[in-house]
């Protein structure tokens, strides 16, 4: 089998959806959650937040029916048929809303009737941080929507974000495991964090974590916030820093499973590949840094591997995007556009920057489609692609060359994924 360049956006097609198909929520619920797993004398809750949230319920809800009590799990919009014995709630994301903190609270009041027989099974995925909050007494939702679109734009890695995001809240940093006990708990997680780690998805609500006065100073110092961010922002974390969190009762019974992760649904990608001829690659789960930068280092991957096709290179990860113009775009888009300038006048290369959820930064795009014509194409019709670039501004430079990828929000959140093919 020799695949053919002209076939490039069928071949990217078909990796897509194999990624997505590994990231299916309700199937990794399914496959995840096992007799020994729900075994309860007592009552069992279901609660949590994410992207996944309604896949992720629907999915509970056939396995356990009426053994369920009450449940409450926040997503970012209702479906057309609600869930029944787990109560869907609207959220907001990517900033927290007054709907997040409703949510939060009712999770709050649900879980101060768990006692020590029964069950509790939190459902997290990509977003949960967002669509579930109950701040700090002394904060306001306008103090941690400010908190959070400072941060957003600033360029922090999620894992900085956290620094100063889970501090601000009763809930993040293992708050949801404390308002269970003495109850049993068992979070199933779709990971859409680069390594996976427990206390980052979305900030941690069943993993504890306590971040020092230097971790939280330094993040304070690195992104100069200490002008910008609220005051009571500020006092609660030097608060924080002094004195607290409470460490978790010793005998909480908390168990963190992953269930689905952007490795997954890499690796689905690269046998996909295999099935359509072509030699895989899959390189890692861990990229991070500049968008810009990720594309770039992406693009000369694929140009090394020029001439020895058909192959597919593989990668995964979260990058960021240090807002410098204003534009409007992602970081999938961003990370397409400078690629396109690597590429350019290369033949035989495809490339796709997917993010798994559907949609990427403010957009209704979830990444974008590039080839060896995409620049000149676009200098053709007089875009500069230097000046997207440079203007965080890949959403209108894509759009107008009809290279957006738009495949509506996915049900689901394992990152992102670069996928690139040489022919």
């Amino acid at each position: 089998m020799n695949p053919s360049f002209e076939d490039h956006r069928e071949h990217l097609t078909l990796l897509r959806n194999a990624a997505l198909r590994a990231a299916d929520p309700a199937a990794a619920v399914r496959r995840s959650l096992s007799a020994v797993d729900i075994e309860c004398n007592g009552r069992i809750y279901v609660v949590g937040a994410g992207k996944a949230g309604v896949a992720m319920a629907s999915a509970v809800e056939e396995i356990l029916g009426g053994r369920i009590a009450a449940g409450v799990v926040s997503v970012p919009s209702l479906p057309a048929r609600k869930s029944g014995r787990v109560e869907l709630v609207a959220g907001g994301h990517p900033l927290p809303s007054a709907s997040s903190l409703r949510a939060g609270e009712q999770i709050m009041r649900l879980l101060q009737s768990a006692a020590g027989e029964d069950l509790v099974l939190v459902l997290l995925s990509g977003g949960g941080s967002a669509l579930m909050e109950f701040p700090q007494p002394e904060l306001s939702l306008a103090d941690i929507q400010k908190t959070n679109a400072i941060l957003l734009k600033s360029g922090a890695s999620i894992q900085e974000f956290n620094r100063l995001r889970t501090p601000l809240s009763q809930i993040k940093g293992g708050g949801l495991a404390r308002m269970a006990y003495p109850a049993r708990v068992l979070c199933l997680i779709l990971s859409d964090v680069v390594g996976n780690s427990l206390e980052t998805i979305a900030s941690g609500p069943t993993a504890y974590r306590k971040y020092s006065a230097e971790e939280i100073e330094d993040i304070l110092r690195k992104y100069r916030l200490r002008g910008i961010l609220p005051l009571p922002v500020l006092d609660c974390l030097e608060l924080y820093a002094t004195d607290g969190p409470n460490p978790l009762p010793p005998d909480l019974r908390v168990e963190n499973r992953i269930i689905a992760s952007n490795r997954m649904a890499g690796e689905a990608v690269a046998a996909a590949a295999g099935g359509l001829g072509f030699r895989t690659t899959y390189l890692a789960d861990d990229w991070r840094g500049e968008a810009w930068d990720a594309g770039k280092r992406f693009a000369d991957l694929l140009l090394r591997e020029s001439g020895r096709g058909p192959a597919c290179c593989v990668a995964g990860g979260e990058t960021t995007v240090a807002v410098r113009g204003y534009g409007k775009g992602g970081r999938n888009q961003e990370a397409a556009l400078a690629a396109a300038l690597v590429l350019e006048g290369k033949p035989g290369i495809a490339m796709l920057t997917l993010a798994t959820d559907g949609v990427d930064g403010p957009t209704d795009a979830a990444g974008a489609i590039v080839t060896g014509d995409t620049a000149s194409r676009a200098r053709r019709v007089g875009l500069d692609p230097d000046q997207h670039l440079a203007e965080n501004n890949s959403y209108p430079f894509f759009a107008s060359l009809g290279d957006l990828l738009r495949i509506g929000p996915t049900g689901t959140n394992v990152n992102d994924l670069l996928i690139g093919l040489v022919y």
